[in-house]
């Protein structure tokens, strides 16, 4: 948050005053009052008071997001382009380009580095809490249907074989996918075990249908 803190003959001139030092428009700021202008000084014997007011500008998330991004990607020599999706107290930035595949590693490890970086950044400079959420051509959603298809056809083979399966490490929000396809099954319960970064999904039959089993 940028704040300034403003004298001037009247509340007007003083917010003029702050605007322009802040370089934002009067409908991105919110303004405090802390000295009305007219009232007499100490004692009536120094003149009216001047008007005092204090501008406060908060960063646009998605704007700074964009900042860092921008940096970044240059220092990695690539070429990207940003799309931002604002959605209440989430931004959503979507990088397109060419051969973009370094973004998102091996994955999308890069990918995950890249996001946490940028909500690092972002946050230093903002009062209040935004999630910046970073996709690369839209491949949070194609991993998201990949996880989704591998999650049920593993969940059919402990059904089969009565064996519980541990999947290789996964992000929490792949984690979470994999636990929010499979939450209606009614023989096969998922739950995570292990230590961040390597914590794990694992698919087991439910007690009961062990038991039957």
């Amino acid at each position: 948050m940028k704040v300034a803190d403003k004298t001037a003959k009247t509340v007007e001139e003083a917010i003029e005053l702050g605007l322009a030092e802040l370089g934002v428009s009067r409908d991105q700021v919110t303004v405090q009052v802390l000295e009305e202008p007219g009232k007499k000084g100490l004692l009536g014997l120094f003149g009216s008071k001047m008007a005092r007011v204090r501008i406060n500008f908060e960063d646009d998330p998605g704007a700074l997001a964009c900042e860092f991004l921008k940096g970044l990607t240059k220092a990695m020599s690539v070429n990207a382009n940003f799309e931002v999706f604002n959605r209440d107290e989430q931004v959503k930035i979507n990088i397109t380009g060419l051969d973009l595949g370094i973004l998102i590693g091996r994955r999308g490890d890069t990918l995950e580095s890249i996001q946490f970086l940028t909500n690092l950044a972002v946050a230093k400079k903002l009062s209040n809490k935004t999630r910046i959420v970073i996709d690369v051509e839209g491949y949070r959603k194609r991993r998201e249907e990949t996880l989704i298809v591998l999650a049920k056809r593993l969940a059919e083979k402990v059904k089969k074989s009565g064996n519980r399966i541990v999947l290789e490490p996964m992000s929490p929000q792949e984690r979470r996918i994999i636990h929010t396809a499979l939450q209606n099954e009614l023989k096969v319960t998922t739950f995570s075990e292990g230590e961040e970064p390597h914590r794990r999904v694992v698919l087991a039959l439910k007690r009961n249908h062990i038991e039957k089993a």
